[in-house]
């Protein structure tokens, strides 16, 4: 199963620290490692996986929860808002406020 934030105003480099931290791990151990992150995206990240965890429990009635692994874990770049910001002498810089798209797959340990 898996579950997708999609607009999340952080820049992907930023979210993708977090994200390749928990790859690979078990479910439960990848939401206590969120917990204790000290990083703005760590919680969106958090909400996407139990919202993983919540589709895998409604679609499939015989899945055991404590078995899932977080099978992808990816950030996509979003869209870019164009900002421009005022410069010396009357003129203006631009600067772009960068979206990304959080991705979370599950998968159970034997499949």
């Amino acid at each position: 199963m898996r579950a997708e934030a999609r607009y999340v105003r952080i820049s992907p480099q930023k979210a993708r620290l977090v994200v390749d931290l928990i790859r690979g791990q078990k479910a439960g151990a990848a939401i206590i490692t969120l917990q204790t992150i000290n990083k703005r995206i760590a919680p969106s990240v958090e909400k996407v996986l139990k919202s993983a965890i919540a589709n895998a429990r409604n679609n499939a009635n015989y899945i055991n929860v404590d078995n899932l692994i977080i099978s992808e874990a990816y950030v996509n770049e979003g869209p870019r808002q164009k900002r421009v910001r005022p410069a010396p002498m009357g003129r203006a810089y631009r600067y772009q406020r960068r979206s990304s798209h959080i991705v979370i797959a599950l998968a159970e340990k034997g499949a």
